[in-house]
């Protein structure tokens, strides 16, 4: 009889009451929060469009650039074929045929800094020869063929051939933008210097120093002189200051330069 006077309780687990008070109150993002998101998200929409605009303008650039080296590549052909007809014609003809003077010349450092003049010094500089091993593109005229004969004793120079000029810009071209030393692993570099004086690629600049365009300057700057190796087998201690014609190493020896350059690189 005494159950009929006890009170009951109605229990709810505890569980239950913390979802009904999350649900009936509602969070509010701090503003510093949306603006993160809305900074990053306008960040990856602009990252897309310039990837997407950077393919674009690469894709174009491509097939230019393959248009650039087709056409060169016909320039140098008919080059050496007028060249060989002209040759033969002469041959017939019972004379003789003069090609046209060489316009680049390749200078390479073969001495130290011991015993250097200080005019044949100043001159090294001018060539931006600091370095033994070092060799750079010279355009040729009246002046710099003088500054050449003042410091045969420490260098030798000759005339490359356009496949020695594509070698050194391909396996040791380093690219000198806001002074400093980039190596040239793509053409974004060239064009990046370049590209104002219409050179984009390694054809056009290439092409820019073999027939000596009017950009020629800027384009044997923007070059930084090519670090050689020791030649392959080196140089013989008896005739290195010895002049080529005499058995040597130093001074002028012709189109030879090409093989040497071979044996530095």
């Amino acid at each position: 009889a005494h159950n009929l006077f006890c009170p009951t309780f109605n229990f709810q687990p505890t569980h239950h009451l913390i979802t009904t008070l999350s649900n009936s109150v509602t969070m509010l993002t701090p503003e510093s929060v949306l603006k993160k998101q809305a900074t990053q998200a306008k960040v990856a929409a602009d990252a897309i469009a310039q990837s997407a605009a950077s393919k674009k303008q690469n894709s174009a650039d491509k097939k230019a650039f393959f248009a650039n080296a087709e056409k060169y590549a016909a320039e140098y052909a008919a080059a050496e074929k007028a060249e060989v007809d002209n040759r033969r014609k002469a041959k017939a003809e019972g004379g003789f045929y003069v090609p046209a003077e060489p316009k680049v010349a390749l200078i390479i450092r073969i001495r130290g800094i011991i015993g250097v003049s200080p005019k044949a010094k100043k001159v090294m500089q001018l060539f931006r020869l600091r370095q033994i091993h070092n060799a750079t593109l010279v355009r040729l005229n009246s002046a710099t063929i003088r500054m050449l004969r003042l410091i045969e004793p420490y260098v030798t120079y000759g005339i490359p051939t356009r496949a020695t000029i594509e070698k050194l810009v391909y396996k040791r071209g380093f690219g000198k933008i806001d002074k400093q030393r980039i190596p040239i692993a793509d053409n974004s570099v060239i064009k990046e210097g370049l590209g104002q004086y219409g050179i984009n690629c390694c054809a056009d600049l290439i092409h820019e120093i073999v027939t000596v365009g009017p950009h020629f300057k800027q384009a044997n700057n923007f070059l930084w002189p090519f670090k050689l190796s020791s030649p392959l087998g080196g140089f013989s201690a008896k005739t290195k200051l010895l002049h080529y014609l005499e058995g040597g190493e130093a001074g002028n020896r012709g189109e030879e330069i090409n093989k040497m350059v071979k044996k530095m690189l």
